[in-house]
């Protein structure tokens, strides 16, 4: 099997060729080598290496900046999929694309399943709606909603900054009251080259089992890490911190379709082995 892989050097993409390494050939291309934007690029490139499988791992992810910035926002998350499904549909590739909890504003008192109608607040969570939507274009396409990625090689997200400042005995600031469902990129990867391999396609939450607020989540970090709870934790609420874009306050997904295909571990045994 030949994979092709978009955003080859982001935090995701790295758990992703990862898991595919030994049993596909991978094919990485970063922004730099192709972007996913530019229609002619994508074709000649899709068209030449005959992919069975493209995954996309390209993204414009600076919330705050997309409120500034839509178009980038737009060329990226929205339009760039859309190519990206076309020269999927061309080829008979297949199209895994990565999307995000924020589509959904934050008002529920439960984990959001994939039949909740999302209800985007920011130009950052419209584009990626709009990715979604153009991704299902290509005949055989699916939708991962991710959320609160860490881990892997990249790693640069709110988590690992969290458990780099309590490790090095720093102030580790905290939401009280943004709840999310933290999830391992490892552990995406593998569920990911599951629904490839055996499943049906369409859109899934692949996120780990459970959810936490980002406080919650920083005493747990705290407490596998042997390190005083209390000592350097600050509470914040969101809105006590000024944010160009507003944030879902309640953006807990539900796994329950992906796990009876690929079980999800919770995100304190996967916290436990990311941060051994």
């Amino acid at each position: 099997m030949k994979v092709l892989v978009t955003g080859a050097r982001g935090q995701l993409a790295g758990a992703i060729i990862d898991a595919y390494k030994d049993s596909a050939e991978v094919l990485a291309y970063p922004r730099q080598a192709l972007d996913i934007a530019d229609f002619d690029a994508v074709m000649a490139r899709v068209r030449a290496d005959r992919p069975d499988v493209i995954l996309n791992c390209a993204a414009f992810n600076q919330v705050d900046q997309a409120e500034d910035e839509p178009e980038k926002a737009l060329t990226v998350n929205a339009f760039g999929v859309r190519v990206l499904a076309r020269a999927a549909a061309d080829t008979g590739a297949t199209l895994v694309h990565y999307s995000t909890d924020f589509v959904f504003d934050g008002n529920a008192s439960q984990p959001y399943t994939e039949e909740d109608l999302p209800n985007p607040k920011s130009v950052y969570a419209q584009s990626k709606l709009l990715g979604e939507w153009f991704a299902s274009e290509a005949p055989t396409a699916f939708v991962l909603r991710v959320e609160s990625l860490f881990g892997g090689a990249a790693a640069k997200s709110s988590v690992d900054r969290l458990a780099f400042a309590i490790a090095n005995d720093q102030e580790a600031k905290a939401f009280v009251d943004r709840t999310v469902s933290p999830s391992y990129v490892v552990d995406v990867a593998a569920a990911t080259k599951v629904l490839v391999e055996r499943g049906q396609p369409g859109l899934y939450h692949c996120v780990s089992t459970g959810h936490a607020t980002w406080f919650e989540l920083a005493e747990e970090i705290a407490v596998v890490l042997g390190k005083d709870v209390e000592a350097r934790l600050v509470p914040v609420s969101v809105e006590s911190v000024q944010l160009r874009a507003p944030r879902p306050r309640f953006a807990a997904l539900s796994n329950d379709k992906l796990r009876r295909l690929a079980p999800m571990p919770t995100w304190q045994d996967a916290l436990r082995r990311y941060l051994a």
